[in-house]
């Protein structure tokens, strides 16, 4: 349904009008598809600038102004023209609209860059935290290229911009990399965040050594090790990993850890068994063989055709076919899929298949 371009529904999933199952899938097609997401950011950018614009009373003279220039205008015309008075005093109410609109967006550009100056606040919640060079135990703005460093004592709150707020915990260190209106970038090189973000996908995104972790619209906690390995636990909504064409999709309810040297491994959902998630790590990050395809195919249950579907593109061709014959021994098969364009991966069907499994997954 959704492997065609998504610009009709952009508006209606922007302003969270497009059922679940349908938002996520426009939200996948933006994460493949520049034409739609160059689209996608310049609907979200008005969205932003609409939803920041201060509520002000327009002058009682304003009205009165307007139908003056409207009653000018219908004088203007040339009966013989034909033109009615509607059709004439169409183009000065347009042109005012337009003016107003140009006035507005000056307006929330200067409000927006007063109030971020590309910088975020911080918020010292426990102990004292460094802020580029300076330390602080109340408040700070921690600007573009600055390090934002926790000890084993503190905790801090970032507040991004004007979208949602990040919590470091202690031992931890956060650089901010961008801070514009339509790309809000961090990067975890050690230790942990929680992220909370009310704001459309692809806006916020944190940089990690082992994968790209891109918001969907969520709450999520990443970490990050002394040597680079990561781990994702997503809370609400939707996180894209992302590592040189390696791409995992981490719902609610779901988790995922990260390798420098491979990127992002096979999510999970958390109610998997301790055999499933050991046999999907040793796939993902220590080789593993057959004796751990066949763990993760034995404690596979419906819904755990979740980590499946990821692993279909993942194992060699061989290995593929087993992974193909449990998914449809769990959920079937759905019209329009065949064996075939599963094995070999055509995106097409792919996505169609994900598409019928949602209700399953989620």
């Amino acid at each position: 349904m959704f492997s065609r371009h998504v610009t009709k529904r952009l508006s209606a999933y922007c302003h969270g009008e497009l059922s679940g199952a349908e938002s996520r899938r426009v939200a996948e097609h933006l994460l493949k598809c520049d034409l739609c997401r160059r689209e996608h950011e310049e609907i979200k950018t008005g969205i932003l600038m609409a939803e920041q614009l201060p509520h002000v009373s327009a002058p009682e003279s304003l009205w009165s102004e307007i139908e003056a220039l409207l009653e000018e205008r219908s004088r203007a015309v040339d009966p013989a023209v034909g033109r009615s008075f509607a059709a004439g005093a169409r183009w000065p109410r347009f042109a005012i609209v337009g003016a107003a609109l140009v006035v507005a967006v000056g307006m929330f550009f200067f409000y927006y860059l007063r109030s971020t100056g590309g910088s975020w606040s911080v918020t010292a919640l426990e102990g004292t935290v460094q802020i580029g060079s300076n330390y602080t135990t109340g408040t700070g703005r921690l600007e573009v290229g600055e390090l934002l460093v926790t000890d084993d004592r503190s905790r801090a709150r970032i507040g991004v911009g004007l979208i949602g707020q990040v919590e470091v915990d202690p031992n931890s260190r956060v650089r901010l990399l961008e801070a514009r209106m339509t790309e809000n970038r961090l990067e975890l090189e050690r230790g942990r965040l929680q992220a909370r973000i009310s704001a459309p996908p692809r806006l916020f995104f944190v940089n990690t050594p082992s994968a790209e972790a891109i918001d969907l619209g969520c709450a999520y906690t990443l970490e990050v090790d002394d040597d680079g390995k990561g781990f994702l636990r997503v809370t609400s909504g939707w996180v894209a990993l992302v590592r040189d064409g390696r791409e995992s999709y981490v719902p609610r309810g779901a988790m995922c850890s990260m390798r420098p040297d491979v990127g992002p491994g096979t999510p999970y959902f958390e109610d998997v068994s301790d055999k499933f998630r050991r046999a999907l790590e040793l796939m993902d990050f220590e080789n593993g063989g057959d004796e751990a395809l066949q763990t993760v195919l034995a404690e596979a249950r419906a819904r755990d055709t979740f980590s499946l579907w990821h692993l279909l593109a993942r194992v060699e061709e061989s290995r593929r076919s087993l992974v193909f014959d449990r998914m449809v021994a769990l959920v079937g098969l759905p019209s329009g899929v065949t064996r075939e364009s599963v094995m070999r991966l055509d995106k097409d069907a792919l996505e169609r298949w994900k598409e019928e499994l949602y209700l399953v997954w989620l």
